[in-house]
Order: structure tokens, then sequence, then C-alpha cells
């Protein structure tokens, strides 16, 4: 699926693309995931994303803007129906510091698997406790999140040397 949908938003975003990661929940291996895909596609020029708003919207996709996160493009798409959600994108100029966040925390989890348990304990306890509430949910997750990222991103640049 990530795949899949990597590639359909790279058509979208042409020769502006360098790649599109895989992050989020269902990146990670044995982690419990809602079926919705997370991307983050990496650009040259994350303004050039902006005139692309309305081709992107005529296409399914629902458009956000920065959405809370300087510096990113935020996309939804959902099923035609609307139904459910298919993916979300977080579009990042290659160089934002944001994109490192994403890759590190995904990276050290597909790395720890004693730290992936803890956290689809916390997932599956936040998602009884807050039902449909989604700012709930991510407020639920929020401090253990902050914590291992600032671990991750350590370990990330440990690893690669920077």
């Amino acid at each position: 699926m990530a795949a899949v949908e990597g590639d359909r938003i790279g058509q979208h975003l042409g020769a502006n693309l360098i790649r599109v990661e895989h992050i989020g929940s269902t990146s990670v291996p044995g982690l419990h995931a809602k079926p919705i895909i997370d991307l983050m596609p990496l650009v040259r020029d994350i303004s050039a994303v902006d005139d692309l708003e309305a081709a992107l919207e005529t296409a399914g996709y629902n458009w956000y803007g920065e959405y809370g996160i300087a510096g990113r493009r935020y996309l939804n798409r959902d099923q035609p129906d609307h139904s459910r959600r298919i993916a979300n994108i977080h579009i990042f100029q290659v160089d934002a510091p944001e994109s490192e966040r994403h890759l590190a925390f995904r990276d050290y989890l597909r790395s720890r698997t004693d730290l992936v348990q803890d956290y689809a304990t916390l997932k599956l306890a936040c998602a009884a406790q807050c039902s449909d509430d989604i700012a709930c949910y991510m407020d639920c997750k929020d401090g253990w999140i902050k914590k291992i990222e600032s671990e991750a991103v350590s370990w990330y640049r440990a690893v690669r040397g920077t």
C-alpha cells in the first residue's frame, strides 16, 4: 500500500521529488497500527509544492498546508466514498529538521523491538481511553513519543555519523 500511494503522490510532485519515505506505525514491523499509510515525500523546494494545491485536490487529496508544523505541507486522502482514510502525506523539503525527526523515530523503533512492544501497549491503552477523540489519543501518546524521539535523534545521528 505504501509503495502504491508513494508512486501516486510522486507522479504529482514530479521532478521536485527526491524520494518518498514510509513513516508512521505501519512502517514499523510488529507495531499495532490502523490501516492508514503515513508517507513523507522529500522535495527539493517546498514552496513549489504550494503551486500544486489545486491539482492535488483534484486528484483526491485534502490539502491542509503546514497544519501546525512549519515547513510541512500536509495532505490526506480518503476512499472516494469517504468511508475511510487511506493515507496521510507529510511533505517536507529534504533538509527540514522535522524530516530527520520522523526518520529517526521510525528507524529507532525498527531497531528496538522492546520499544515497539511498549509503544503498542501505550497505543492500545490510549485508543481505549480516548475512543474516537483523535486529539485525546495524540495527547495521550505525546509524552512517550517526545521522550523516545529525543533518544532516537541522538541515536540516528550517531549511526549516520552526523
